[in-house]
């Protein structure tokens, strides 16, 4: 049997866009990868990222903001920032093989009502679903 590839996705909180990214990875490929997130400041997860990845069927009840720095020492196939800011400012993974940049708004930026800005998730969840399915792709 052949040993799981490990990716650690990365954003500031890992409240959100990090946490998607790895929920939409483990549905298309958690047979080949060992999937992990976490932020450079994390928060708690948003309750909009909740409900945008358990309206597309995807299971939350893993999920929770972590941190990068006890990770550090891990062995990584891929680090993989989603934002700008996670990018310019991500700790060097000494153990990682490859890293990745694919930068995403943050929907919990958004305003308005709570329908808009469950809107704003709805459509960064769906980018990185694209995202992560064309990167699955690409490796196949």
């Amino acid at each position: 049997m052949t040993k799981k590839q490990r990716v650690l996705f990365i954003c500031t909180g890992n409240t959100a866009r990090s946490q998607m990214a790895q929920a939409l990875l483990e549905k298309y490929a958690g047979d080949k990868y060992e999937v992990t997130s976490a932020g450079l400041e994390p928060g708690t997860l948003n309750p909009l990222t909740v409900q945008a990845l358990e309206e597309a069927g995807l299971s939350t009840d893993h999920l929770e903001a972590k941190g990068t720095t006890p990770l550090l020492k891990e062995h990584f196939n891929y680090v993989i920032t989603v934002c700008d800011r996670a990018e310019q400012n991500c700790p060097i993974f000494p153990h990682a093989l490859y890293r990745e940049s694919w930068p995403f708004e943050d929907p919990a930026a958004a305003t308005g009502t709570e329908e808009e800005r469950l809107a704003a998730f709805r459509r960064v969840r769906d980018q990185i679903d694209e995202q992560v399915q064309s990167w699955v792709a690409s490796k196949a």
